[in-house]
């Protein structure tokens, strides 16, 4: 039986981009489906959506009222994969940030050499084979940081806690409570790990590389990252965490 695969991506004027993205995608998962989660980009990226699925059933779009932050876009995006019967989501950037060519290996990634079953594949930059391009010195600094506040705060055991590039295996996402998480932008990100790893749900880290937007401007500031910080912090000292299962991965894509 083929799996089902949806692709999502979040956007908020990303019209730059986005039509690129889609025709990567689809060359290399063509049987995907992919979602466009637009928070009403004034830029025209819903509409660009609209008349490309008017032309292509593979693209939806799911229209929201304003910027209503990356958490709940997301969230949004997971609750559709799983109303809709897909095996797997994949969530990505909409900038080439994630290069679609690194789908199949996010896909691959999805069962231990064993066969066994992985529930979350992360894209990672901070393990072996996996790097950034293009980032001045301090968001280096403050990636880093953050992923090492996450760790230590929150029990988590992968090494990118804060990348966005990631495959879901929808059956554990199934069992999730999603009213009962709290952060709305960029802190979702490792609450959503701290919630799966809490669930004893298996993960892997792929290596990737990330590369800086090249159109466009960053959606993150320093109020977000205030924000990811103090959700962090109220996580870590609500209760004890279970700890996770993590996949025996080859060389280049150890999970710890």
């Amino acid at each position: 039986m083929a799996v089902r695969l949806l692709v999502a991506v979040a956007t908020y004027n990303e019209i730059d981009s986005l039509p690129e993205l889609v025709d990567e995608v689809f060359r290399f998962v063509p049987a995907a489906d992919l979602l466009v989660v637009d928070d009403n980009s004034p830029d025209g990226t819903g509409r660009w959506c609209d008349a490309r699925s008017a032309v292509d059933q593979r693209v939806r779009c799911l229209h929201r009222s304003g910027k209503l932050g990356l958490g709940t876009a997301t969230t949004a995006a997971l609750q559709y994969a799983v109303a809709q019967g897909y095996d797997y989501v994949i969530n990505m950037d909409a900038d080439f940030s994630h290069h679609p060519r690194d789908i199949p290996r996010l896909l691959a990634g999805m069962e231990t050499p064993r066969g066994e079953p992985v529930d979350v594949a992360i894209g990672s930059r901070y393990v072996p084979g996996g790097s950034i391009e293009g980032w001045p010195a301090w968001r280096h600094l403050t990636s880093r940081a953050v992923n090492l506040y996450a760790r230590w705060l929150l029990g988590l055991r992968c090494h990118d806690c804060s990348g966005a590039f990631r495959c879901y295996r929808t059956r554990q996402l199934r069992q999730l409570d999603f009213a009962a998480v709290r952060a709305h932008g960029y802190a979702f990100l490792e609450e959503l790990l701290w919630h799966l790893q809490a669930a004893g749900c298996q993960f892997a880290e792929i290596p990737i590389t990330f590369v800086n937007r090249k159109r466009g401007r960053s959606k993150i500031n320093v109020r977000e990252a205030a924000s990811a910080l103090w959700t962090m912090m109220r996580l870590g000292l609500a209760r004890p965490l279970r700890g996770a299962r993590w996949a025996r991965t080859p060389p280049g894509r150890r999970a710890d």
